[in-house]
């Protein structure tokens, strides 16, 4: 289960959320953001303060309840979280909430890839949480995660329970974009903005989280500390040998990187190829390099003679190829097609035809 935690750059929205009355007026929630700022660990320690029996004048969790020890342990019986089956089935498989058998069993069971969804009949498994008492007649928090994830029929589902909602119910949304989710949900959410760390205190916290390499990490994270905390050199070694192939134009085999490539996360692989597309551009039009500053020579060669309206179109297609990358029919053949596309724009000719 996610730690519970508020980050140093989250001081601010929690005193506004967490002083009297602050959450009396909503019922409903939404924490949006970009990736690795820490949004779901705050939805954790928001649910977890409001179902201590004996938070701080700051609006903390104890930590040391019998409500605090139940929902440290997954079990509390007043909060339900609601995920896909994929990042269910990952908790479990990492050993998580001590149940690591419970993803090898369901493959013993069945074929069927866990769904990255989440569904209507998730949706329905909380009327009876919702509108049965509360164990102590006390609040019900239920966390959504991501939800932009829901199905159609999910969201039309959780819309009637944000119609009409039953006394001392909090539902939490969390939501890495908000361009999915349907406008009659938003309306229906206090929408919060969860801040990013300036640079400065994201390299501080990582620090002191041991992490050698701070400014790196975070450039290949995108700038999101969370990531950066989790980029290890597991990670590192198919990234660095990508970057090594776009350094060198001419040599280029989008063919063979694809094979190379095509077992890796595919989101992660077309985030790598955007961040280096975005280089190039930011070099060609403003002189700066963001993300690869220790390839910076090799990004200024390679903007200097690059067709700039070509990379920006290649850069914007990639975007939507990031949803493409979450249920390709062919993780090869996808790659083979970013590879090929981006080969055409920056490569000299016939190179990477191999």
């Amino acid at each position: 289960m996610t730690v519970a935690e508020v980050f140093p750059w989250q001081s601010v929205v929690w005193q506004q959320l967490r002083r009297p009355g602050g959450l009396q007026r909503h019922h409903a929630l939404l924490l949006k953001g970009r990736r690795g700022i820490g949004k779901l660990g705050f939805a954790h320690a928001l649910a977890k303060s409001v179902l201590c029996g004996q938070s701080d004048t700051a609006g903390r969790a104890c930590g040391k309840c019998q409500d605090c020890h139940w929902f440290e342990q997954g079990t509390h019986p007043n909060f339900r979280l609601l995920e896909p089956e994929a990042l269910s089935v990952s908790d479990d498989a990492t050993g998580k909430d001590g149940e690591e058998g419970k993803a090898d069993a369901a493959g013993a069971k069945t074929s069927k890839k866990p769904s990255q969804q989440l569904t209507i009949a998730q949706i329905r498994e909380l009327d009876d949480f919702i509108y049965l008492s509360a164990h102590q007649n006390r609040y019900k928090v239920i966390l959504i995660h991501p939800a932009e994830m829901m199905n159609m029929a999910a969201a039309n589902a959780l819309l009637k329970k944000l119609e009409e909602p039953p006394p001392e119910v909090l539902f939490i949304l969390v939501a890495h974009g908000i361009a999915s989710i349907p406008a009659t949900i938003l309306s229906r959410c206090r929408q919060i903005v969860m801040p990013a760390p300036e640079h400065e205190l994201a390299k501080v916290w990582l620090m002191q989280q041991g992490v050698a390499q701070p400014d790196f990490r975070l450039a290949m994270s995108g700038f999101s500390p969370l990531v950066a905390l989790q980029y290890d050199d597991q990670q590192s070694a198919p990234h660095t040998e990508f970057i090594q192939h776009l350094c060198v134009p001419e040599k280029f085999d989008p063919i063979g990187l694809a094979e190379k490539l095509h077992k890796q996360d595919l989101s992660a692989v077309t985030s790598w190829l955007q961040k280096w597309c975005y280089d190039l551009m930011s070099w060609r039009i403003g002189g700066r390099v963001r993300y690869h500053l220790q390839q910076a020579d090799s990004i200024k060669r390679q903007a200097a003679g690059m067709n700039l309206v070509a990379v920006g179109f290649v850069w914007r297609n990639l975007a939507a190829s990031q949803q493409l990358a979450r249920h390709p029919l062919n993780s090869r053949l996808f790659l083979e097609e970013l590879f090929l596309t981006y080969a055409e724009v920056i490569c000299p000719q016939g190179s990477g035809m191999k």
